[in-house]
């Protein structure tokens, strides 16, 4: 970096927004490999293979649909993931290059709101997991008075166990990072056993895989099918669409272009697969065992007899959960926030505010049911990040020529300054491409009638992700290639 770079100017820059010298850089193929098989151990990714198991696939269905989504969203993963290893630069400084270096908090902010959400879904499940072991020792915790309106759909006893859960959140949010790293490591460990143990049961209880993988699809017609596939697939794009944005977080410590790509190709799609298909095999052994589908596995062990196997299983995915929430979903958040003002909003308000967030969303009501999983929660944000993603790929690769000038990324008057320092243009392309998924999402959550827009419109929303992409990226395209004077200047001085 140059030493031009002005460190005090703290609206731009801090250590954590700094480049990383390529010295520093040490994360290899077997890291990155790692990190998403750690990742994508986890219960929502257990409940999104269930899921499409409740929504009606039989078993190679659901399997397909995973594989299918996550190979997808492998690609932008390391077209984003080029900038962060090559320059060493965060999402959020990345993003300053298309967005303008304060324009970048918009794509900033819709990304921190989104791990928000995820955040309070895993609050909701470690809570729900202590609810599960409290409701055998405290019967009593199951008839408590209703606090809560109808609306809320909360009951009293879960409601108490996520304030504690989430309570516990927030206090490790206050010890620091560091406090997490032995809980990281317990789950590394407990989780592909709880899942081996969980394949096991499944393979006994319905006595072998042959009724399993012989449970039929529920879909009537290949219409049907495809009126559900295409969302779903939409949504499993959308369950990592928040890091296709914020790889540059990770990618950024990389040894070199080869390891974080390499890395991503070997753990993404198959851990994703292979621990979805436990989910599967699982949740589809519940409809034969129990004659109902069971897809949340907190709520399945919950059903086993002794009251020392369920506390012990609870206990142990409350920890994990623990885990993965404050390194997956309070660490880029809290991150993203600061950026806002890195002077004022150190990591702990950052995580702070990801925690009051995360409850406002009322999580509960998101992994009641599949349907609200799927088509609300995972098609709902990729249609936010979709043209985000969109936008970022045009600039680094069609308009910047993978070229970008670091000094200026920190600098409010740069050639990232544009004006005042917004890009107009990609902001106006991030509304478009947002633009054609609303009426199809207001319908979703019931809000309008089928009959207020076309029933073509309204279908946009089940390729949301693909949708906004699309439109984002050739609409930024078309206004940054008018712009020939800046693309000019820009190749110039980069040169």
């Amino acid at each position: 970096m140059s030493e031009n770079l002005n460190h005090t100017n703290t609206s731009l820059y801090s250590e954590d927004l700094a480049p990383i010298a390529a010295n520093q850089r040490t994360w290899t193929t077997w890291n990155y490999a790692a990190l998403w098989i750690s990742m994508s151990l986890c219960i929502p990714t257990y409940m999104l293979s269930s899921s499409l198991i409740e929504g009606g696939m039989n078993w190679w269905q659901a399997i397909l649909t995973i594989f299918l989504g996550n190979t997808i969203v492998l690609i932008p993963m390391i077209l984003n993931g080029h900038a962060g290893a090559k320059y060493g630069i965060p999402f959020p400084v990345f993003a300053r290059a298309s967005f303008g270096t304060m324009g970048a908090n918009i794509p900033a902010m819709l990304r921190a709101i989104v791990a928000c959400g995820w955040f309070g879904i895993q609050t909701w499940i470690g809570g729900f997991a202590l609810y599960q072991m409290m409701r055998l020792w405290i019967p009593s915790i199951e008839t408590l008075p209703q606090i809560f309106p109808d609306s809320f759909g909360l009951q009293t006893g879960p409601a108490i166990c996520f304030l504690v859960f989430w309570l516990l959140n927030m206090y490790v949010v206050y010890l620091g990072v560091d406090s997490i790293r032995k809980l990281l490591v317990f789950k590394a460990i407990f989780l592909p056993l709880a899942a081996l143990a969980l394949l096991v049961w499944a393979l006994v209880a319905a006595h072998g895989l042959g009724p399993i993988l012989a449970t039929p699809s529920k879909f009537a017609t290949t219409t049907d099918f495809f009126h559900f596939f295409f969302p779903a697939l939409t949504g499993m794009v959308g369950f990592w669409a928040t890091l296709s944005l914020n790889i540059p977080d990770f990618t950024r410590y990389a040894t070199s272009q080869k390891a974080q790509i390499n890395g991503q190709m070997y753990g993404l799609p198959t851990s994703m697969t292979m621990f979805a298909f436990v989910g599967v095999v699982v949740t589809s052994a519940t409809t034969i065992v129990f004659g109902t589908t069971i897809w949340d596995p907190v709520e399945l062990a919950g059903k086993f007899d002794s009251k020392l196997l369920v506390s012990v299983a609870m206990i142990a995915v409350a920890i994990s959960t623990l885990a993965t929430n404050i390194a997956a979903n309070i660490v880029s958040p809290a991150n993203d926030f600061a950026n806002l003002s890195p002077s004022k909003i150190d990591f702990r308000k950052g995580g702070y505010i990801t925690g009051v967030i995360g409850v406002l969303i009322f999580p509960w009501k998101l992994i009641a049911d599949p349907t609200g999983y799927i088509f609300t929660w995972l098609v709902g944000y990729s249609s936010l990040l979709g043209p985000v993603g969109g936008i970022m790929i045009v600039d680094y690769y069609f308009i910047r020529k993978q070229t970008l000038l670091v000094d200026d990324l920190y600098d409010t008057k740069g050639i990232y300054s544009f004006s005042n320092g917004f890009n107009t243009k990609a902001i106006w392309a991030l509304l478009l491409g947002i633009v054609p998924n609303v009426p199809g999402f207001l319908l979703t959550i019931k809000v309008v009638d089928t009959t207020v827009f076309p029933a073509w419109i309204s279908s946009l929303y089940s390729y949301a992700w693909f949708v906004g992409f699309g439109i984002s990226g050739f609409i930024y395209w078309i206004l940054m290639k008018e712009k020939e004077n800046y693309v000019e200047c820009y190749m110039l001085k980069a040169k």
